[in-house]
Order: structure tokens, then C-alpha cells, then sequence
């Protein structure tokens, strides 16, 4: 799965089917996330995207009262779920695929490692400002980070080789994952309270639309990116590097 392709394709679709460039919000992004990490193909969330306008289309044309927009991506979650299930379907007798290469364009070695230790720089630099245990996880990761960018630099000096992406960004995974928990413990309760009645109200008008559980998961990435916003720390995965 291309990491740069995932959020951006998404999001032209959803922008092109609504016929303006409405950003996505905080909710959208958390929803993209939760089906990327669920290993959720592209192309069915594309699908899901486009049934989704068409039926809202064919219902519209149908009624007499004035169409309402599409203001959230979460509208077409229900979709997306069925799209999934069709490609099941479709594929069961199918020939297996040939495993994708690897490598990827744009995640050459060196600007992994700038990427690292850019990212180390960044935790640092916010550690200062983090009560314990947030600031010991903050710190602890940045080291972790630095490791790993000289780890790059000696094995690519050492011959030419593949990077193998999966695995470090695994390892980039749980350090965010530290780095979270952490966060949860070091933020007041009240705070917490506010951003989950907050994620609550922004999903209220999608309920019917998804599963307990990937609502349970929504919630979760919104309160997981707020709270990272919040102290200005940044995502860790290689999802998130800058390809310009």
C-alpha cells in the first residue's frame, strides 16, 4: 500500500464527488486511519466513496425537498464496509497476486534518515514543555529515533540494500504508541472528558452508518491526533514524511 497515495487519493475523491474543496476534518482524517490501519484496499474506500454520492444522488433526484450536502467522510463509511466485502467476494478463486517490491519511491535511505532525526529534534524540542510521564516517553523516544537514523546511515554505507519499511515503521509504531499512553496519563481528566465529548458530538450524525467498533477506533485516532497536536509533537509512522 503506497503511504502517500492512501490519504491524498482519498480525499480528491470525496472532494471531486462533493463538487467542492471542503477540507476534511479532524474526524475524516481519524476515519482514513482507521481503515489504512485495518488494511482496508484503496480501491474498495474509493469504491465505498463513489457508492455512496450515487446513492445520495439517485435519492436526491427521487425527492422533492432540497438535497443536503455530504459534509463528512463518515457518511460513506457504511459503504466503504460493503465495498470491502464485495472485493472478498470478487477475489475468492482468484489467482494470488505477486508481492509488491519492497522499496518505494521516496523512501530512499537518506531521506529516511533525515526524516528520523528531524522527528527526533521535534520531541525534544516539545519534551521541554511535557509534565512526567510525557516527557520521559518524549525523550526516550527522540534517543530511539537517533539510534535508528545512525543505524540507516552505517547499513546503507555498508552496501547497497533495500529498506525494509514494514519493519521499521513497526518499531516507529510502538515508540507512538508509548509515546500516547504516556500522553493519556499526563493530561488532566477533565481535558480528556472535553475531547471525547467532543468526538462524540462530531460523530452523533454518522452512527447509523458505522460499527461499534470502528466507531470505538474513530474516537480513538481523533483523541490519539488532538492530544499530539496539542503539545505539538508529530507522528512518528513513515505514513506522515514529507515526500516534496
Amino acid at each position: 500500500m503506497n503511504y502517500f497515495n492512501y490519504f491524498t487519493e482519498i480525499e480528491t475523491r470525496f472532494q471531486q464527488r462533493r463538487g467542492s474543496l471542503l477540507m476534511l476534518s479532524t474526524l475524516d482524517w481519524a476515519l482514513i486511519e482507521t481503515w489504512r490501519e485495518a488494511g482496508v484496499p484503496l480501491e474498495a474506500v474509493l469504491r465505498g466513496i463513489d457508492a455512496a454520492f450515487d446513492k445520495h444522488t439517485a435519492q436526491s433526484l427521487r425527492s422533492t425537498r432540497r438535497p443536503r450536502k455530504i459534509n463528512g467522510l463518515a457518511w460513506c463509511a457504511q459503504a466503504v464496509l460493503e465495498a470491502v466485502e464485495q472485493s472478498k467476494e470478487a477475489a475468492i478463486g482468484t489467482a494470488p497476486t505477486q508481492p509488491a517490491e519492497t522499496r518505494e519511491s521516496g523512501f530512499e535511505t537518506a531521506r529516511v534518515r533525515c526524516y528520523l532525526e528531524r522527528n527526533a529534534l521535534l520531541l525534544t524540542q516539545a519534551a521541554t514543555n511535557l509534565a512526567p510521564p510525557a516527557s520521559t516517553a518524549a525523550n526516550e523516544a527522540a534517543a530511539r529515533l537517533r539510534e535508528l537514523a545512525v543505524l540507516e546511515e552505517t547499513a546503507s554505507n555498508l552496501e547497497p540494500r533495500t529498506l525494509d519499511l514494514e519493519a521499521l515503521d513497526r518499531t516507529l509504531t510502538v515508540l507512538e504508541e508509548k509515546l500516547f499512553a504516556a500522553l493519556l496519563t499526563s493530561t488532566p481528566e477533565a481535558q480528556l472528558v472535553a475531547l471525547r465529548e467532543q468526538a462524540a458530538r462530531e460523530l452523533a450524525p454518522y452512527r447509523g452508518k458505522m460499527q461499534a467498533v470502528q466507531i470505538k477506533q474513530v474516537q480513538q485516532q481523533f483523541l490519539q491526533k488532538r492530544l499530539l497536536e496539542a503539545h505539538s509533537l508529530p507522528r512518528l509512522s513513515l505514513f506522515y514524511m514529507p515526500h516534496e
